[in-house]
């Protein structure tokens, strides 16, 4: 099987304090390790950036924040898709580049767990896609709930996960996955 990582929304924006407590601060460093690895194996490396609609959001396209992270930087001939909504697959044309290229695996890896990696890998689950979410290279941020009671992010990350498991992606670490590619 073809597989391909997928990383999701890798920004700058991320590293603002308006975004509030986050979880896995190593989410970059992993992210970084499995794109080398990628690279090195000569499989395919996707990018994904948000770009926001909402006019004061850090992620929009003319903010500094909408910046790739320097550790996920897309080197020439790695696609880059700009996306307005949560999911990937919705206003782009990745599902139709993965399907040209024989791609039926994704790893998915980025910001936020329980946003925009979830959407987009609830949706390649549903399309037909073998999805895994690399735990350890995400991360997400404290959430209030209706309440207004806060949800520290790393409860965020690990419900956000299960939600996943099985149904839509397979779950794995950095380790596991660097370890199935060979």
């Amino acid at each position: 099987m073809t597989i391909a990582l997928l990383l999701i929304d890798v920004q700058q924006a991320f590293d603002n304090p308006s975004w509030g407590p986050r979880n896995n601060p190593e989410a970059e460093s992993n992210i970084a390790r499995l794109l080398e690895a990628f690279r090195t194996s000569g499989r395919p490396v996707i990018h994904v950036k948000h770009d926001s609609l909402e006019p004061n959001s850090t992620l929009r396209a003319e903010a500094p924040g909408n910046a790739l992270k320097p550790e996920a930087t897309p080197l020439a001939g790695e696609p880059l898709y700009a996306k307005h909504t949560n999911s990937a697959f919705i206003g782009t044309d990745l599902e139709a580049n993965l399907r040209g290229q024989g791609i039926e695996g994704l790893v998915i890896a980025g910001f936020i767990t329980n946003h925009c990696v979830s959407t987009t890998a609830r949706m390649a689950g549903n399309l037909g896609f073998r999805a895994t979410v690399v735990s350890d290279a995400c991360a997400t941020f404290d959430f209030k709930d209706g309440d207004g009671s806060v949800i520290p992010a790393a409860t965020m990350h690990r419900v956000g996960l299960a939600e996943l498991r099985s149904e839509f992606a397979a779950i794995q670490t950095t380790d596991q996955a660097l370890a199935s590619l060979s």
